[in-house]
């Protein structure tokens, strides 16, 4: 197993987007049928809106699974050997200073999909994360956020490989 398999919130990911996938999976192929047979009986489609919801439903259903399924291969196509060992990337976990109010801060880099402010685990795609991708330790931070501009100091860096291992 490669050690970005062995992330833990790379599992964590790819079980929710499998649940996922396996629940709506399970919805269109039976569920959605027996709707969509059910309303059938109701006579005249045309005018039928049991029979149009189940319908646009499938449509729904269908093009989220297609949604999913290309994020989970998109995860599978991440390389590890572009995630730098010393720098700030994906799967870091950053502890920083913020020198306004002199406190420290830590953060998990994650994807979108796992982003969870309120517990420190924070999106490359965020301004905080754009802004540290490949900082070092003693690299000083600076970030506008929708709050106003923060500035901190990267003090403690582990990687996606230091975690991984």
């Amino acid at each position: 197993m490669s050690e970005w398999a062995k992330a833990p919130f790379m599992l964590d990911i790819k079980k929710k987007l499998q649940d996922e996938i396996t629940a709506l999976e399970y919805e269109l192929r039976n569920e959605l049928p027996k709707e969509i047979l059910k309303a059938r009986e109701h006579g005249d489609l045309s005018e039928n809106a049991e029979y149009h919801a189940a319908k646009e439903r499938q449509g729904l259903v269908n093009a989220r699974l297609g949604q999913l399924k290309k994020r989970l291969g998109e995860f599978s196509m991440i390389d590890m050997t572009k995630i730098p060992h010393d720098r700030v990337g994906l799967g870091s976990k950053v502890v920083v200073l913020d020198l306004a109010k002199d406190e420290k801060i830590t953060y998990l880099l994650v994807t979108s999909e796992d982003a969870d402010a309120p517990t420190g685990k924070i999106s490359t795609a965020s301004p905080i994360g754009k802004a540290m991708i490949g900082k070092e330790i003693g690299d000083t931070v600076k970030i506008v956020t929708p709050g106003g501009a923060k500035e901190y100091e990267i003090l403690e860096l582990m990687t996606i490989h230091q975690l991984a291992g």
